[in-house]
């Protein structure tokens, strides 16, 4: 009877892990080509809801940027009035009671949507390059919007049925080795070269809260892993009229990604993080494998152990809640902020220009022609990854184009959406840790490049 009842366990184990973590698989990291461009499901789902919602996203995300400001500012005073006001709802305190710098940017935010929704104050904030390319239909926010419900909601379907153990277990020799990371990483990588790398960051924040992460491996992870994804990239290609070489841009990419992959996670500022876990917990990672197992039978046992321990439809329906919820009045204001601000300096002010300057004697060193132009090209990607790629659409000289085109691809820090979901996010990176993050992925990206430009030309 006790044999019959533990074959029952285990096969109940076997399709808790099984079926949620094959729709998982189906939704995050299945290529799918639409009208001629590759992309995932959860991105079809997020495109079907931004068309259908497009002329009312605008004012949802103003509400829900305003909300998150305002709602703070209320729970900060009612804690203040009273400290226990949240001891029976501590995802409502985590999510609203912020720290002082972080309620100045949800204010910041709060300001910013307002001027742009209602179009008031200086044009400069809310034209169709600043405020309204973040904001208004068709605009980073309103896209961001959709895939923070899909990926929020359907991410426990890669974090609770035991498909992160598995591969956890299978390519630990890999990714310890190369990248200093568990093998559990390679979830976040495929995700967001797939799909989107604004999903890796949020699989790796939620990873580094529940202590699979230690503050060194999220940090590297985020900064490092969160790809630009297939469809994007193609964008970018198309935009400096150079997509006739799709193969030859993404291969190059592809190496030069990996080369920063291999040094970015053994200098600083990524190697001096702390190998210690978030709110002070021990580990909850032990990638050692028992004698009698190998990498894959120990991946797959403890991959039907977490599936046994989920708690149904229910308990799914409110973590996925929790993600969107996060996401929404978390990260909404921190891309708002931060991605308008930085846009309204890329575009009237003389300061990327400033900044590209020292890339110039690089540039003709490298024999790269039209060097000024690419300079900028090179430093205005930190505000916005797109921006590179329109600059660079003015320049003459296919290899510069080709070599712009690239080092945007590969710097994948940039504040209007991955940078600003970092900031918003848990993972432990400053805003300084992503300029220094940013300018070392260009200064060992540019070289390898170059070299392959030039064979190519």
């Amino acid at each position: 009877m006790n044999k019959e009842k533990h074959d029952t366990s285990q096969s109940g184990s076997f399709w808790k892990f099984l079926i949620p973590s094959l729709i998982g698989i189906g939704l995050f990291m299945t290529p799918v080509p639409v009208d001629g461009e590759v992309t995932i499901p959860v991105a079809i789902l997020a495109n079907l809801l931004e068309d259908t919602l497009a002329s009312v996203l605008p004012a949802i995300l103003t509400i829900i940027i305003s909300l998150s400001f305002i709602g703070s500012l209320i729970a900060i005073l009612m804690k203040k009035g009273k400290p226990q006001t949240f001891s029976n709802t501590p995802f409502v305190e985590r999510l609203l009671v912020v720290g002082p710098f972080w309620l100045i940017v949800r204010f910041v935010a709060f300001v910013l949507a307002i001027m742009t929704f209602f179009q008031i104050g200086p044009e400069a904030v809310y034209n169709e390059y600043t405020g309204g390319l973040l904001l208004m239909e068709g605009g980073l926010l309103p896209l961001l919007f959709t895939v923070f419900l899909f990926a929020g909601l359907f991410l426990p379907l890669l974090l609770n049925f035991g498909l992160l153990e598995l591969f956890g277990s299978l390519l630990t020799k890999l990714m310890r080795p190369l990248f200093k990371l568990p093998g559990r990483s390679s979830i976040d990588s495929l995700t967001s070269w797939l799909g989107d790398g604004t999903i890796g960051v949020l699989l790796t924040s939620k990873q580094y809260e529940e202590g699979f992460y230690s503050k060194r491996e999220a940090a590297v992870i985020g900064t490092t892993f969160s790809v630009v994804s297939i469809t994007f990239s193609l964008v970018v290609i198309m935009e400096v009229g150079l997509e006739h070489m799709f193969f030859q841009f993404y291969g190059t990419v592809a190496l030069a990604g990996f080369i920063a992959a291999l040094i970015m996670p053994r200098i600083p500022p990524l190697s001096r993080k702390a190998n210690t876990y978030a709110n002070g917990q021990e580990s909850q990672l032990d990638e050692s494998i028992p004698k009698g197992y190998n990498a894959f039978s120990w991946g797959f046992k403890q991959a039907k152990k977490r599936a046994a321990q989920s708690k149904g439809p229910g308990e799914f329906m409110k973590d996925g809640g929790k993600n969107v919820l996060d996401m929404w009045l978390g990260v909404a204001p921190v891309v708002m902020a931060f991605g308008t601000l930085a846009l309204v300096v890329a575009e009237f002010t003389p300061v990327f220009s400033w900044l590209g300057a020292p890339f110039i004697p690089i540039l003709n060193l490298m024999q790269i022609p039209e060097a000024a132009l690419a300079s900028e090209a090179l430093v205005v990607g930190f505000a916005d990854m797109f921006l590179p790629a329109i600059f660079a659409s003015g320049i003459e000289s296919e290899l510069t184009r080709f070599i712009i085109a690239c080092v945007s691809v590969t710097q994948l820090i940039y504040l209007s959406e991955v940078g600003g979901v970092l900031l918003g996010s848990k993972i432990p990176v400053k805003f300084r840790d992503l300029l220094i993050i940013y300018l070392l992925r260009t200064l060992i990206t540019l070289p390898i490049i170059t070299i392959v430009a030039h064979l190519i030309f």
